[in-house]
Order: structure tokens, then C-alpha cells, then sequence
């Protein structure tokens, strides 16, 4: 640590920051632009200058741009003396010159970089007096709105869409006052986390279009802390609320998980949390097809009944639902009548990575770490469409090579300019393994494309290259066996090795290959090896601990008369069996209650519905890909707005239901009481009981606030209802409060933080007053609770194989492919991305196309499960002969289709 003086007092700093970093770190406010946590410095906007004194004794000193000074001991500088303030405030208003001046109608405002900035500065009055430089606005898709007029030149965005985000498409043209950010022609921005320019941008160039819709300031929103539903990943964000609906999404900053960046998906696709046309009261169908509403009481004595009146009732719960509302479920129907509602081949891979996880002694790195490592293997996972977040944290450990060798030069981790340069020569190792071509091939040394068993055996070579004690794969082809060569030296050569693995392929062979390699460096003790798996949902290992059996074996048993009845716990049944097997077992069976917050298929057909709550409407906990339990919190109550409406959090309307079947009290009163119950039937997740937080938790005998201390209108929000504003909400389940009245400040024991404010950065660079560094560890540490940490592990054993022969296939088998936007099941009801879900069309390999006599724009048929396909089709370079890519998880493309044989593949003539 560095001593440096400042304005006369001593503060300790890191000599690997630069002295804004350090200054901002020991909570001293100095105004500043191009540079950012995550980008570093660049000293373009000469905005944080300070005065630099040789000595005690030198009275005048020189002024220096903090951003591009590191810190060295014993450096004398003064932010606030007359010279470095006097020239701050004249860069700012330098920076204005052309700025409209359009706070009042900017949809930044209150949440402006720029706005603390100048006030910081003190700067108050512009001198400019002549014609302001205007730009045409550009379309940039429907998530961006573009208003370049309001740009200072700070460079921020393209340095953040091309040199950390890789994006091709957004780009800096012009010179000196004439300097534009944005397309070279209007169209949608291609890079899946173009959404952080939004708090990238430090002011109203790139704003929120979805947001602006239903524009709200930043004081007259209610917030929650939330974790992105939408992957395995388990992003933290920030929920924001007004009038019933969510009105937008920002990046909560967590040191270990999303840091500052979150994915497109995850800050755009929520307006499924807030549709009109959604459950909101009980409905049972009656045999004339006329709907019945039931109240509350009458519901749970309708449902009570139901039990007495089917002995065996089936239980279907969801990898999108939390642990809590899917353990209810299993309390009611038993343990020996829950399903996972998983299909067989997702559950094998599921149960395999748990086992791991739990057992193996292979290290689980973070999103965060994985950027450490100087070599990855991606086995069977296309990361960009999947989990994009990953791909991202991907793309920086690519690039942290070139860090190393900067390090070595003398060159400090914050000069971004110098570092730009050394990474574009200086690259990590990436190595690829895939049926089809993926967006971060452009990154990969080199990349293997191969069906699922050809996949496999390359994999299992490269273990047997790594440790010859393993079988040896004789059938691969020379070029394949040095290529496993040469990929098992790197290996052997790197400090750091990373495999990602997971379930998307559907294989639990490629699973078991990526961990004998891994278990392989591990126990030559050599080099660190970290394992990474990633599964198709936000929940899936928390349910996968839960247990059960999977959908099929569930249908099975109501088809042997097994069992009599059904319940579905927010689950479409459409989205995992085909269409015709499905409309076939909603024909026969009418014996099916449902519960979810969606008009899915699967509630439109039950007999009995019980309306849900969303996840910006409830709390609960999931388990992430490393297995970390996080906690997410209920924003808003939807029955403030309208009390006509009855909708429960699902684990409520189980143990109610579950409590007149039993004639006892109800002993699930809020939150902590379920997390207390399997905490105590599941060991496993006792760590959440212990260490999470609960509804007792008080600041100063305060709970914490929802809303910025500034909120406005309160006595407004349900004007257009009543004008006798009733008392908010009591929120019994967690620590916070449905108001602005509350603790709102940086603290310790606050880990879950619903917004970023503080006194003066009312922008998300306000997170810097709650980190203990800038850019690291929060005040208060990060949230989430590993629950497979300090288990006991039993040693590593490999996995075996069977010898199967590999026969030319005379069929085509359908494989998955994936998009970011309509393969997650949620957001596939959310009007914005709708708008950006790409036409559904067929995958096959350019030699298939050229036999059969297909051209780039020809329509294919086929028939699958009892249901006629009708595609355009899409040429692929390299997937391989006789395989079929369909988008699995979309709308009517079940999960079922997987693997499925087509003996008749023609073209459609019109």
C-alpha cells in the first residue's frame, strides 16, 4: 500500500490503481468520464484533473489527469484547490458546448452521470452563444433509443461495445467537434449485451426504448433486489417498479456473478411480469364450458377436496420456480408422487452435474473467475445463445493474456490504450466443440464440429492424452489425434484450465468426457483446474436437489392408472411432449389442476387454475450453475393496485390447500417459515437457513427502503382506483419496506441493495460508494450462499464407456439449436422480444443440401411425433450429414424432439 497525501490528510492506496481509482476508493468525489471500472483509463475527457506537487514546499504544482497517474508513494496532490477546480469546471462546460440542455425531457435524467458531474464541478452557468453542432439520430433496434446530440466524447461506448463486448457494428467516425458514435447505417445493434450501454453511456446518448414506453423517474420507482430468471447464471439485478408493472432492469453489482454487465435478455425481456391478460383469479371449468370464478376460501376447499376425491395425485414442479414454491409441492403430494417435470434426458444430466458438484473434488469457479483463465475448453455448448453472460466473461479471459505480458512491461492493468494494442496479438486458448458454428468461434484457436458421438470420442482422446491409462480412441482419424495431442500439451502448459460443459446437448457422454479430462489434470497436481456446467434454466440444480422423477415417467404412470390426478406448479407441459400427445392427454384427463402466473397451453386446459405470482411479484431462492443459493425479492404486490384480484405465491396456495386436507393451522406463516422446513428435510440447505437473511433483519430498528428517499406522487399511485390512498403494504416475508421510509445507505450488513444512490451519484456509478474498492468486493460482501462448498468430497473416479460402433445413419436425427431471443420459456411471452425472435427454420449441412437438391431460400417438410414441420431452411458449413437442427424449447418445438428419427425430409413446392 502507498501513502499518498491529500489536501493535507494521509490516505493509504493500492499501487496497482491509478489515483482516481484510489481517491474514489477512499470516498473522495472527483468528477470524471471516459474512464470505468471495468474499461480503465484512456484520458479522454480530461475531466478528472488534480494538482500534482513536487514537495511540501512547492506552492504551485502542476495539473494531471488522475486517470492516467498510478499511484506511487509519497505523491502530494490537492482536489480542491483553486486551479484544479476552476479547470474542471471549464472542461465541463467545454464538454457542454454542444449539449442540448434537455434534463426536463432526457430519460437519463435522475439517473445522469453527467447531471452529478456537473454539479460536482460546481459548473452552473454557459457562456456558448452560438449554433449548437446536431446530429441525425440513428435506429438501432427496439431495446436502444440513440439521441447523439447529448454525447460529450467520452468514448465509453465504443470502447466498451468493440474492445470488451468484441461487437463489429458500433463504431466512433468524424473528427475533432464533428465525432459520432453509432452505425455506419441504421439497424439493430448485433452484440447480446448492447443493453449496457445504457449505463455505460455516462449520459443520454444511448437511454432505454423499452423503459421509455412507460417512462418513470428514477425517485418515483419502487425497487427490489432480483436474480435474473432467464439462464443458469443467475445474474443480480435491480427491479424497478410504478403502477402495478415493471418498468425496467439495471445491472446490480455483484464482485463474483455479472460485476457491471448483464445480458440483453436479462435487462429487456420482463414485460411478461406485468401482462393484462394474465391469471388473476381462481377459475374452474365446468362441464357446460362456462368458467366459474372462485374465491379464495372457496378454492382451497375445492382443491382440498379434489384430494379426498383422487388418491393418487402426481405433483409436476418447474426449474423456472424457486426451491421454496417447489418444496411445497412436494409436501403436499409426497415425495414417491413428485416429478421434476424434467424430461429424461435433461434429469440424467442434471443428476450427473449434481453428483459432481456435491462429490467430485474439482474446483466450481464463478462467472467472475472465469475470466482468470488462460485456457478453456467449451465442449457441446453454444454459450452465446445459451448463457451469454458466460461467452462474455469468455471473450476477457481471452484477452487477459495480454494483461500478463503488460504486467511484466511495467504497464499498469488500468491503461487501456497500451493493453488494446498488446490483445490484439496476445490471446488466450479457446477450443471449441460443437455440432454447428457458434459467435465465439471468432475467438477459439480452433473449434471441432461434429455430431454428438463424434464429439465425444475427440473428447475422450484428449483425456487419453493427458492420462494413457484411459482407453484409447484408435477409430479417430490422424489429424484428430494430433489436434488431441497438441490440445493436451497446451493444457499441460497453462497455469489455469477451464472446461465448460452442461446440459444443452442433451448428452450426459459429453458431460462424462469433459470430466474425465478434468479429473485428469487434476490428479497429475500440475496446473488448477476448474469445471463449469451450465443447464437450461434458473432453477434447475435447486430442484434437481429436491429430487423427483422425471415428466415421462409421470405421463407413464397416469396411463397405468398409477395415479388419477395431476398437478401442474408453473409448468407447460406443451413445451417438453409433442403437440399431438399432449392435446391426446388433455382429452382423456380433466382430473388436472394448474397453477401459474402465464396463460400457458398447459393452465388453458386444466380443469381447476390457481393464479400465481411472477417473480418481480414474490421472493424465494434458486440455486445458480456453481451452486449458489440466491435470494430474490417481491418488488411490488400486485393486489395493492387491484384487491379484486386473488394471486398468491404458489408455495402459499400449496400449504394452504395442504393444511384443509389436514385440518391444522397453518404453520407457514411467511418466508422463513419454508426455508426453516427444508432446511431441515434437505441438509444440504441448511447454509440458506443459517446464513441468508430473514424478515427479522433491521437497520437501527429499521427496515430497509424500496424506494429512493425522494419518491414522489405516493399518494398518487392509486388515484386513478380511489381517491383514499390506503397505507402500504406490509411486507412479512423479507427485511424491506413497500416505501421510501427505511435504510437507504451503504452499510456492512447490507448485501442485498434494491437500488444504486448515494449523495451526489445518482447514476449506477453510485456503486462505487458501496464497494470497499472500487470495482471489488461490495461493503458488504457478496450475496449468495454456496451450498456445496465445504461438503466432504470423495476422490475423483473416472467415468466409463461403452463401446458402441458407429454406423452410417440412414435417418436424420434432430438435434438443438438455440437463439438468445425464444429459447427461454418466459421472456417467450414478452411482447419486446417477440420483436426480435428470429423466424423458426431448419439446420442442415450444405452436403445434405446439395444431395437433395435444396437452395438457400427452399422449404422443407417433414413429419415428427404426429405433427407436420413446414421450415425454411439455413444452410450450415459445418454440421455434419444427416443431422437436423430445429429450435428446441421454442413454441411447438418440444423438448420430445430431441434425438428423433425423419425417414422422409422433402422440399415444399408452392
Amino acid at each position: 500500500m502507498a501513502r499518498i497525501y491529500i489536501d493535507g490528510k494521509i490516505y493509504c492506496m493500492s499501487e496497482s490503481d491509478n489515483l482516481l481509482q484510489g481517491c474514489l476508493s477512499s470516498g473522495l468525489n472527483i468528477p470524471y468520464f471516459c474512464w470505468h471500472p471495468v474499461l480503465g483509463s484512456l484520458g479522454a475527457c480530461r475531466q478528472c484533473a488534480v494538482t500534482q506537487y513536487n514537495s511540501s514546499s512547492d506552492n504551485q504544482g502542476k495539473l494531471i489527469m488522475s486517470c492516467m497517474t498510478p499511484v506511487v508513494d509519497g505523491t502530494i496532490i490537492s482536489i480542491n484547490d483553486d486551479i484544479s477546480k476552476k479547470f474542471r469546471s471549464s472542461i465541463i462546460e467545454l464538454l457542454l458546448t454542444n449539449h442540448p440542455h434537455d434534463c426536463p425531457v432526457c430519460e437519463e435524467g435522475g439517473n445522469c452521470h453527467l447531471q452529478d458531474m456537473t454539479v460536482m464541478t460546481g459548473h452552473n452557468f454557459r457562456s456558448y452563444r452560438f449554433s449548437k453542432r446536431t446530429h441525425k439520430n440513428q435506429y438501432l433496434g427496439s431495446f436502444i433509443k440513440h439521441e447523439m446530440n447529448r454525447c460529450i466524447g467520452c468514448y465509453r461506448c465504443v470502447r466498451y461495445y468493440k474492445d470488451y463486448a468484441d461487437g463489429t457494428d458500433l463504431d466512433v467516425y468524424g473528427t475533432n467537434n464533428n465525432i459520432y458514435f453509432g452505425r455506419i447505417e441504421d439497424g439493430v445493434l448485433e452484440n447480446e449485451h448492447s443493453g449496457n450501454l445504457i449505463e455505460i453511456c455516462p449520459t443520454g446518448v444511448f437511454t432505454d426504448k423499452t423503459h421509455s414506453k412507460k417512462y418513470s423517474r428514477k425517485w418515483d420507482m419502487q425497487y427490489a433486489p432480483g436474480i435474473c430468471q432467464n439462464c443458469s447464471v443467475g445474474c443480480n439485478i435491480s427491479i424497478g417498479e410504478r403502477y402495478g408493472e415493471v418498468r425496467r432492469i439495471e445491472n446490480r453489482y455483484h464482485e463474483n456473478i455479472n460485476h457491471y454487465l448483464i445480458c440483453d435478455l436479462g435487462r429487456f425481456g420482463y414485460s411478461h411480469t406485468y401482462l393484462k391478460n394474465r391469471p388473476k383469479n381462481p377459475i374452474l371449468s365446468t362441464i357446460e364450458n362456462d368458467p366459474k370464478i372462485l374465491s379464495f376460501n372457496k378454492s382451497i376447499e375445492f382443491a382440498a377436496n379434489f384430494f379426498q376425491r383422487y388418491k393418487n395425485i402426481i405433483g409436476v414442479g418447474s426449474i423456472r420456480s424457486s426451491i421454496e414454491n417447489n418444496f411445497a409441492l412436494q409436501e403436499l403430494v409426497g415425495r414417491e408422487n413428485f416429478s421434476n417435470g424434467m424430461s429424461n434426458k435433461e434429469y440424467s444430466c442434471v443428476k450427473l452435474i449434481l453428483n459432481t458438484l456435491n462429490n467430485n473434488q474439482l474446483y466450481i469457479p464463478s462467472l467472475k473467475e472465469i475470466e482468470s483463465y488462460d485456457t478453456i475448453l467449451i465442449l457441446g455448448e453454444d454459450l452465446t445463445q445459451t448463457s451469454p453472460r458466460v461467452a462474455l466473461a469468455v471473450r476477457q479471459a481471452m484477452k487477459n493474456k495480454a494483461k500478463n505480458l503488460a504486467k511484466l512491461n511495467g504497464i499498469p492493468e488500468w491503461n487501456a490504450s497500451a493493453l488494446s494494442q498488446i490483445s490484439e496479438r496476445c490471446k488466450n486458448s479457446l477450443y471449441i466443440t460443437n455440432t454447428h458454428e457458434s459467435k465465439l468461434d471468432n475467438v477459439a484457436d480452433w473449434c471441432y464440429f461434429a455430431s454428438v458421438s463424434q464429439q465425444v470420442k475427440f473428447i475422450r482422446a484428449i483425456a487419453n492424452k493427458l492420462d494413457n491409462t484411459l482407453p484409447d480412441i484408435s477409430s479417430l482419424n490422424s489429424h484428430l489425434i494430433k489436434k488431441a495431442s497438441l490440445i493436451a500439451k497446451k493444457i499441460m502448459l497453462s497455469k489455469k484450465v477451464l472446461i465448460i460443459s452442461g446440459s444443452h446437448s442433451f448428452s450426459t457422454s459429453i458431460i462424462k468426457a469433459s470430466i474425465n479430462i478434468a479429473i485428469s489434470i487434476h490428479q497429475k497436481n500440475i496446473n488448477h483446474v476448474g469445471v463449469t456446467f451450465l443447464t437450461s434454466s434458473s432453477n434447475t440444480l435447486g430442484l434437481g436437489l429436491i429430487g423427483g422423477f422425471s415428466i415421462e415417467t409421470a405421463l407413464e404412470k397416469l396411463k397405468q392408472k398409477e395415479a388419477d390426478a395431476i398437478i401442474f406448479m408453473e409448468y407447460d407441459l406443451y413445451r417438453y411432449i409433442s403437440k399431438h400427445d399432449c392435446d391426446t392427454f388433455f382429452k382423456k384427463n380433466k382430473n388436472i389442476i394448474a397453477i401459474d402466473h402465464l396463460y400457458t397451453k398447459t393452465y388453458n386446459n386444466a380443469g381447476f387454475s390457481l393464479p400465481a405470482l411472477s417473480f418481480a411479484e414474490s421472493s424465494g431462492t434458486i440455486l445458480n450453475f456453481e451452486g449458489r443459493a440466491q435470494s430474490f425479492f417481491q418488488v411490488y404486490d400486485p393486489t395493492f393496485y387491484n384487491k379484486k384480484n386473488c394471486l398468491h405465491v404458489s408455495w402459499k396456495w400449496l400449504h394452504f390447500i395442504k393444511s384443509k386436507i389436514e385440518k391444522k393451522e397453518i404453520s407457514w406463516l411467511n418466508l422463513d417459515d419454508v426455508i426453516s422446513a427444508y432446511s431441515n428435510k434437505y441438509p444440504i440447505f441448511r447454509k440458506i437457513k443459517k446464513e441468508g437473511p430473514n424478515s427479522f433483519f433491521r437497520i437501527n430498528g429499521q427496515k430497509i427502503a424500496r424506494s429512493p428517499h425522494r419518491s414522489s406522487g405516493r399518494t398518487a399511485l392509486r388515484a386513478n382506483i380511489d381517491v383514499h390512498e390506503p397505507s402500504q403494504k406490509k411486507d412479512i416475508d423479507t427485511m424491506f419496506s413497500f416505501s421510501m421510509e427505511g435504510y437507504n445507505q451503504p452499510n456492512e450488513s447490507i448485501s442485498h441493495i434494491p437500488f444504486a444512490w448515494f449523495p451526489g451519484w445518482n447514476s449506477p456509478q453510485a456503486w462505487n460508494k458501496f464497494q470497499k474498492e472500487v470495482g471489488k468486493k461490495l461493503i458488504s460482501g457478496d450475496s449468495g450462499i454456496h451450498v456445496f462448498k465445504d461438503n466432504k468430497k470423495v476422490s475423483d473416479i473416472y467415468f466409463n464407456f461403452s463401446s458402441n460402433s458407429f454406423l452410417k445413419e440412414k435417418y436424420w436425427y434432430i438435434i438443438p439449436y438455440y437463439h438468445i431471443f425464444g429459447n427461454e420459456e418466459l421472456t417467450q411471452y414478452s411482447s419486446i422480444i417477440k420483436e426480435n425472435i428470429p423466424l423458426e427454420y431448419v439446420l442442415i449441412s450444405e452436403l445434405d443440401g446439395l444431395e437433395l437438391g435444396f437452395k438457400k431460400n427452399s422449404i422443407v417438410e417433414f413429419n415428427c411425433l404426429n405433427q407436420d414441420f413446414r421450415l425454411t431452411i439455413r444452410l450450415s458449413k459445418y454440421l455434419n450429414p444427416k443431422q437436423i437442427g430445429l429450435p428446441i424449447g421454442r413454441k411447438g418445438f418440444p423438448i420430445s424432439l430431441i434425438g428423433e428419427k425423419i425417414k422422409c425430409l422433402r422440399e415444399f413446392i408452392r
